[in-house]
């Protein structure tokens, strides 16, 4: 076999594949009393009577198109191939019968690739059995062919379209969850550098003060249950070995600086109320991330705003963030700029297990809420 034609074959189903959805029936609810005016109204049908009945009972293929796209197809197509030979009239006559391009296009689409090829025969079959019996002559048998193929091409198309975005989603996880292992990485080190450095000093002081030896172990103790709380959180996280950035991580205190970081357009205000003295570092610097791509898409996309407004507020068991801007009502913003910033967010603040939303204020504006528990994961 044929190396691509192999790989077509192995082509798998669209998953998840979207289940039924209202609009089936708005359209079944449409084509049907079409289908049956067509019918009253056009004379040149050789059997109206039967072309509309058996049209009218394909009619429901649509609703299983997603789903069952091969099968829809067999069964649409199987009987409109026979029709002609069985029947007066070709229910594919009838201009509401056009309905079945949708059966070619789910089947690209949704179908696999093995679904794809044994669909593709059927309609062939189809349309090459309507210029046999004489029902389309040449032009409209090339007109039929390119019209079937126009629509597979574009439920291919957008088939694969969809899947490079998730894959580009899923490559934008995988860098934010990178960037969380480095955070936690260094913590991680602080904490053992911490236990080195006390184990040593105690070491040094056993043999004239007994006591600072204990001292010394409460202290290592204390710092080893922060380094294993932090360890779980990193095995959570995917990190593909690059060297950690030795630079020390941004904190919550540090969001006062985007107040002055820029010296044009909407000014930035910051508020941090609470407690934020003992939240895990990874949240802090969580917070600290989120905060500033909150502020720079809010610089880059909020149309003649000017007034940022960022919040921290902590209780007893997490810490809120909002960043709001005042920008133009109506403007629209992108979810997924070419960073995928608002996906790589929610990434963040999920894997610390805790939510970040994003949309637009009732009025005029834009705000990110983001939720993260006090100590991050297992809290």
């Amino acid at each position: 076999m044929h190396p691509r034609l192999h790989a077509v074959l192995a082509e798998p189903r669209v998953s998840p594949t979207p289940t039924r959805a209202w609009r089936d029936w708005v359209v079944i609810a449409v084509l049907a009393p079409a289908m049956v005016v067509e019918g009253i109204l056009r004379p040149d049908l050789p059997w109206r009577v039967g072309c509309v009945v058996v049209a009218l009972a394909l009619l429901p293929t649509i609703r299983w198109r997603r789903t069952r796209p091969l099968a829809m197809v067999v069964i649409a197509f199987g009987c409109t191939t026979v029709a002609p030979f069985v029947l007066p009239g070709d229910p594919c006559q009838l201009f509401t019968a056009s309905f079945l391009v949708l059966l070619v296009y789910a089947l690209l689409r949704w179908g696999s690739g093995r679904d794809a090829v044994l669909g593709s025969f059927f309609v062939v079959a189809k349309v090459t059995a309507a210029g046999a019996v004489g029902s389309i002559d040449g032009g409209e048998l090339v007109a039929g062919f390119a019209v079937m193929f126009a629509a597979a091409t574009l439920g291919a198309a957008i088939r694969f379209r969809a899947a490079a975005r998730l894959r580009e989603l899923d490559q934008v996880k995988l860098l934010e969850r990178e960037r969380l292992a480095r955070d936690l990485h260094d913590t991680v080190a602080h904490h053992v550098s911490a236990m080195a450095i006390r184990a040593q000093a105690g070491i040094a002081a056993s043999a004239s003060q007994p006591g600072a030896a204990v001292e010394a172990l409460r202290t290592i103790e204390a710092e080893a249950s922060r380094a294993l709380a932090e360890m779980r959180a990193m095995v959570r996280v995917l990190r593909r070995g690059q060297p950690a950035d030795l630079g020390p991580n941004p904190q919550v205190a540090d969001i006062g600086r985007l107040a002055g970081q820029f010296r044009t357009g909407p000014s930035v205000d910051v508020d941090l109320r609470g407690d934020l003295g003992d939240l895990a570092p990874t949240v802090g610097s969580a917070l600290y991330r989120l905060a500033q791509e909150s502020v720079t898409n809010a610089r880059r996309h909020a149309r003649h705003a000017t007034r940022i407004e960022v919040s921290v507020a902590a209780d007893d068991t997490s810490v809120r963030l909002r960043v709001s801007d005042d920008g133009e009502a109506g403007a629209s913003r992108p979810t997924g700029s070419p960073g995928f910033g608002l996906v790589g967010m929610r990434e963040r603040a999920d894997l610390l297990g805790g939510t970040c939303e994003a949309g637009p204020n009732p009025d005029r504006g834009w705000t990110v809420t983001a939720v993260l528990p006090r100590q991050g994961i297992g809290a």
